[in-house]
């Protein structure tokens, strides 16, 4: 017997066995509101009714449906009734600017656009456009059943998650259920996951699909409590108020909580239960090291890229590892891991990490050329640089691609270099990932001004700024009288990075 595994089988089954356990711990839409909370019982009710309101919409199958949210309950319900009625949602960050968002809009051919209240994004437009809250709700169709979809298919497209790639322009992920239903089990597996966990949404749902967690949550019927923003005494407080045990994000988010950790009145909640996964860049060890022993939280690490659903590998302290010294822990933490189950890997003879697995996605969205150039020879070409030890683990030595990773979040260096030469008194300009203690790395740019032409660091940040969103904005520029090229004109990034990695293992941080 053959069944299709689709994203519609994880709420089924919450929907069956926890219908009155805790499924979502929402943000409250004001501050005197109450916290909204939904069991899986409700979730699944109002999934079916955000699939009979696009009904009543005319969104058919395939069509796409576009999100632009911070965490929220309603964008993890979007998560799962768009691509379980057959149709494909797209979650956009939240962070881009307006112009950004509306080519996301317009490349995925997004027939409906649901946006949060507290985002100013007046000029993107779609054939549907509601705001998420009091006018979305009103699409919620509670009195009518929703269409089937017509052939469950788990070759079909569930998302198109855009990531920042080589290009200036982001590019369109496709995720199959397939993909997202093996990567989430596969992630549940890793973490242990269980009907016992309460999960922290830290980590931004668009990111990846949340890393696949709502879908895995709500399989096993653990409660979901909502984090709208990054803070890091607020993580503190929902891990004592909630009882939280899991949570995943970025390195910058450990670093915000021990920050936070300095000042807190009290012992550190969830010392000794909570665990915490770590992915969007490799973390110091010494971050690891101060997560074990500051918060007494078990850290674990994972690797993977959007186009690998994500989960590619997993690092936890092995057994054997309890009674090694704290920084030797620490360093073997440090490394990207193991290969998740279904996952292979090997490296090339250049140094490039490549991946075989069923969490590979389909293909770009619209770019068989992307397409054709990442899957060669039945093998991701992950555009990382690493190696494997004897242990089986990877560790991530040089990013090959041309992408910055600051914070957790991805920048073209390319379209910033874009914008910068854009500035008229720019003559050339190259951008490059630097260490950051807090940030993994940060956006350097090194610039050459144009003959009699003037401008400081200041002004051409701002200008940054104001035409990127703030996070792929240069942090510090660099004047040069040249940037060095090869004789083919190109530019060698890893020559540029050289002096500020000097003396580090990594080339990422």
């Amino acid at each position: 017997m053959r069944v299709p595994l689709t994203v519609a089988d994880f709420l089924d089954r919450a929907a069956q066995v926890f219908a009155d356990t805790t499924a979502t711990v929402d943000e409250p839409d004001q501050p005197a509101v109450p916290v909204p909370t939904t069991t899986y019982g409700q979730l699944a009710d109002r999934v079916r009714a955000w699939q009979a309101g696009l009904d009543a919409l005319g969104v058919g199958e395939g069509e796409r449906v576009a999100v632009v949210s911070p965490n929220s309950a309603r964008l993890l319900e979007l998560l799962h009734a768009v691509p379980a009625s057959g149709r494909i949602c797209v979650p956009v960050n939240f962070r881009l600017r307006p112009d950004e968002v509306s080519y996301i809009v317009e490349h995925s051919g997004a027939s409906v656009l649901l946006v949060d209240p507290g985002l100013d994004l007046d000029g993107v437009t779609a054939r549907h456009r509601f705001t998420l809250g009091a006018e979305s709700d009103g699409l919620l169709r509670f009195d009518t059943e929703p269409r089937p979809w017509s052939a469950p298919d788990e070759d079909a497209t569930a998302t198109v998650n855009y990531t920042s790639g080589t290009t200036a322009r982001p590019k369109g992920v496709r995720l199959t259920h397939r993909n997202l239903w093996l990567n989430a089990v596969t992630f549940a597996m890793h973490t242990r996951a269980w009907e016992r966990d309460v999960y922290l949404h830290v980590l931004p749902m668009f990111h990846c699909n949340g890393w696949g967690m709502p879908f895995a949550l709500a399989g096993v019927g653990a409660p979901q409590v909502v984090l709208r923003k990054v803070d890091g005494a607020e993580i503190l407080r929902r891990v004592r108020d909630h009882g939280v045990t899991l949570l995943c994000g970025a390195p910058a988010v450990w670093n915000a909580v021990l920050d936070a950790a300095r000042t807190w009145d009290g012992e550190i909640p969830g010392r000794g239960r909570v665990r915490v996964v770590c992915a969007g860049a490799p973390p110091p060890s010494r971050t690891i090291a101060r997560v074990t022993a500051e918060l007494g939280w078990e850290f674990t690490q994972l690797y993977g890229l959007t186009e690998t659903s994500p989960l590619l590998t997993f690092n936890r302290t092995r057994p054997g590892d309890d009674d090694l010294p704290p920084e030797e822990r620490a360093r073997k933490l440090s490394r990207a891991g193991a290969p998740g189950l279904g996952v292979r890997l090997r490296v090339d003879a250049d140094g490039e990490v490549l991946a075989r697995s069923n969490v590979v996605m389909a293909g770009y969205w619209d770019d068989p050329e992307a397409t054709a150039a990442a899957v060669r020879d039945g093998w991701f070409h992950t555009g990382d640089g690493g190696a494997l030890d004897d242990e089986g683990h990877l560790t991530i030595s040089d990013r090959r691609k041309d992408v910055i990773i600051t914070g957790g979040e991805n920048v073209s260096s390319i379209e910033v270099e874009d914008v910068l030469c854009a500035h008229p008194a720019v003559a050339e300009a190259a951008v490059i990932g630097v260490p950051h203690d807090r940030w993994g790395e940060t956006v350097k740019a090194l610039v050459v001004l144009a003959d009699g032409a003037a401008a400081g660091e200041a002004e051409l940040v701002a200008h940054c700024k104001a035409r990127l969103a703030g996070f792929k904005a240069p942090t510090s520029v660099e004047f040069r009288d040249a940037i060095p090229r090869t004789a083919t004109g190109k530019v060698q990034k890893f020559r540029l990075r050289e002096p500020y990695w000097s003396g580090r293992a990594r080339k990422v941080n």
